[in-house]
């Protein structure tokens, strides 16, 4: 498995997974001492919106690498 599947995984995983929370509003990713930062600087409510963002980023990052990268 070359490098740069990895990262495209990475990415992907990652982005899901903040995608998701954002959008189940899942209590257990933003009450992780990680997300506890962004949660009691902004709120809960635009906490949800910039990890959506976020995963959303990490998606398009993702994309990007599997369509622009030379797997030679």
């Amino acid at each position: 498995m070359g490098a740069h599947y990895f990262v495209q995984a990475l990415f992907a995983v990652a982005g899901i997974l903040s995608l998701l929370a954002s959008v189940f509003n899942w209590n257990w990713f933003f009450t992780a001492q990680n997300a506890q930062f962004i949660v009691r600087n902004v709120g809960r409510k635009r906490a949800r919106l910039f990890y959506g963002l976020v995963g959303l980023i990490m998606l398009g990052m993702a994309f990007y690498f599997f369509f622009h990268t030379n797997p030679h």
